[in-house]
């Protein structure tokens, strides 16, 4: 059943310190992808515009489309240019994930872009999509999106793990989200989650959440379900479970493997 227009489950899942689960959509461009992602039970989808050629009113669509079926479109977007995130935020995402957020100053520039006053200094744009094009002032406007917009800040270098607890202190800022691929690249132990240092990364960050009230989220990590199981212990709320390519491959080639493996007549 769809949710109630203008409500983000996904932060309301957090809020209550539930479980929330997102697909990642890196190459499928129709609305039909966010079906799926329904179809699935995942709680939210996040529409990859850092790394892969999705435009702006592809994933419009896409967004659009969650918000009819009660999930949560979020934009991962591809730089701290403010207009990156104010767009498509205009156009029905309800979350925003900015990459290489690594200093206090750059998560206070998040807010900045995705905050209307007085948090930060978002362009007032009227009523659209993720309040269902409802009247209504634009003061309400204002105060229902700052509610229900979810701003979350990528830590994906070292550098950004030892300021977790200043950005985590960023009144505005909803999720510190750590991107495994990119910080364990950074660190030189590329995709060796489980390695010491990536634990230690982890928990500092958890501590920083917890410190500040806010939630933790964790993406890269897939079917290693031992190992979501510890991130879960520690305070990990946000889970991205794998991508629209990634299960296509996976599925695909466990099909493909043991149709090769018959013998035959």
């Amino acid at each position: 059943m769809a949710n109630t227009i203008g409500a983000n489950l996904a932060k309301k899942k957090l809020a209550a310190n539930e479980l929330v689960l997102c697909m990642g959509v890196n190459q499928l461009r129709t609305p039909n992808i966010a079906m799926i992602a329904a179809a699935c039970g995942f709680d939210a989808i996040y529409i990859d515009l850092e790394h892969n050629p999705t435009s702006l009113e592809t994933a419009a669509a896409i967004s659009v489309a969650a918000l009819g079926l009660g999930i949560t479109p979020i934009a991962r977007v591809t730089s701290h240019d403010p207009h990156d995130s104010a767009r498509i935020l205009d156009c029905g995402a309800q979350g925003v994930m900015v990459p290489h957020v690594s200093t206090e100053a750059e998560a206070r520039a998040a807010v900045e872009a995705c905050r209307f006053a007085p948090l930060g200094h978002r362009s007032a744009a009227g009523s659209g999509p993720a309040l269902g094009y409802r009247a209504m002032p634009q003061a309400e406007i204002n105060r229902l999106l700052n509610e229900e917009t979810l701003l979350m800040a990528m830590l994906e270098t070292p550098e950004a793990i030892e300021n977790a607890d200043r950005i985590a202190a960023v009144a505005g800022i909803d999720v510190l989200h750590i991107g495994s691929t990119d910080l364990s690249t950074e660190m030189g132990i590329a995709g060796q989650y489980r390695h010491a240092r990536m634990r230690e990364a982890y928990e500092a960050t958890a501590r920083a959440a917890r410190a500040h009230g806010k939630a933790m989220g964790v993406g890269g990590v897939r079917e290693d379900f031992e190992f979501q199981s510890w991130l879960l212990g520690l305070g990990v709320r946000y889970l991205t479970g794998g991508s629209d390519v990634g299960y296509i491959l996976s599925a695909g080639r466990a099909d493909v493997k043991r149709l090769r493996d018959l013998k035959l007549p």
